[in-house]
């Protein structure tokens, strides 16, 4: 037997206010904006081999608060907006692969991706960190893309 829970969306004070829920999405939307170009700069230039003016490790150290700031909006917006429907985003499986590569990425960006970028990488690891932190990025920004197509 299915447990179904009792929720009414009309009882969060977000979604009875025109303007929080689209003011909740521009930050969440300018947090990943901000945290993950970020995060492709230095994708970029770990795939260019660490050639020209910036090397990884201080383009690393230069964006880091920055990446740090977006994800904090990310983490701060994105729990508010799933409370305005928690069910729907439950049951949609773009939101179950964005929370998925969510993980995976911040996980990723933060252990590997960080001790590559720091470190002077052979080009072929330099390639593969950043080609794999890329897709990871993507993979997010497309899951919520498509939360509203499922």
């Amino acid at each position: 037997m299915l447990l179904m829970l009792a929720y009414d969306p009309s009882t969060n004070p977000l979604n009875n206010n025109d303007w929080a829920f689209p003011l909740l999405e521009i930050i969440h939307i300018s947090g990943f904006a901000i945290s993950i170009g970020t995060v492709a700069l230095v994708d970029l230039c770990l795939l260019a081999g660490g050639q020209g003016r910036w090397a990884p490790a201080r383009l690393l150290k230069e964006t880091a608060p920055l990446t740090l700031f977006g994800l904090v909006l990310v983490l701060f917006s994105g729990p508010l907006i799933l409370s305005t429907d928690p069910l729907m985003y439950y049951y949609n499986l773009a939101f179950r692969i964005k929370m998925v590569a969510l993980v995976l990425a911040i996980l990723f960006n933060y252990t590997i991706h960080r001790k590559v970028a720091l470190s002077d990488p052979s080009p072929g690891a330099g390639k593969l960190a950043g080609s794999v932190s890329l897709l990871l990025w993507a993979s997010v920004v497309f899951g919520g893309i498509f939360i509203a197509f499922y």
